[in-house]
């Protein structure tokens, strides 16, 4: 067995590695951790009221009626020895206060993008690089949302050649397994070859 212990020590503890999960607002960061924690995820939603119209737009494709106002959390355990814990973030600029204390610590993110809105990514892109996080980019496919190759939303976005994109479905817990292992492998890659974190 990989992580296999001899008969007479102590198992060790398990590592565990905080994982932001980010982006604009409604591009379903909530569900991303729904769809994969294995335990009943923390969510601190709030319903959307009319204060909200024209501040908070969710977007046409999304039918959300609440929202995040501190974030949310979830945990994976991979084997026994790592456990990752998510943490979502609000996706509204006006919360960015909360950013650097969910960022802190973090061993890198995953952005999720909405195709229909790719400019709500800006803020925490330039955010997380300026921080010097590693993290790979989502595309949450909507369906209705107009469909766009991936080349087209990284030149867009504006986004290096080695970060590496990806398409996604929120809900799905196959699809965010596979953008888990691609963060993943991400920060291997960041921390075998530091230039690529800038």
């Amino acid at each position: 067995m990989l992580f296999a212990h001899p008969e007479n020590s102590a198992p060790a503890l398990a590592s565990s590695v905080k994982i932001v999960v980010s982006g604009g607002f409604g591009v379903g960061k909530t569900t991303l951790i729904g769809a994969i924690s294995e335990i009943e995820p923390l969510a601190t939603e709030a319903a959307m009221t009319e204060v909200s119209v024209g501040v908070d737009n969710p977007g046409l494709a999304t039918g959300k009626t609440t929202t995040t106002v501190a974030l949310d959390f979830g945990r994976i355990t991979l084997d026994s020895s790592l456990v990752l814990y998510l943490f979502g973030t609000p996706g509204q600029e006006r919360f960015e206060f909360l950013w650097d204390d969910l960022l802190d610590g973090a061993l890198g993110g995953v952005i999720l993008v909405d195709t229909a809105r790719v400019e709500d990514c800006y803020p925490v892109l330039d955010f997380f690089e300026q921080r010097r996080t590693p993290f790979v980019v989502a595309v949450n496919r909507f369906q209705a949302a107009e469909h766009f190759e991936l080349e087209e939303v990284r030149e867009a976005l504006d986004i290096a050649p080695s970060i590496q994109m990806m398409d996604c479905d929120a809900r799905d817990r196959e699809s965010v397994k596979h953008v888990l292992v691609a963060l993943l492998e991400q920060i291997l890659q960041a921390r075998r070859t530091p230039a690529l974190l800038g």
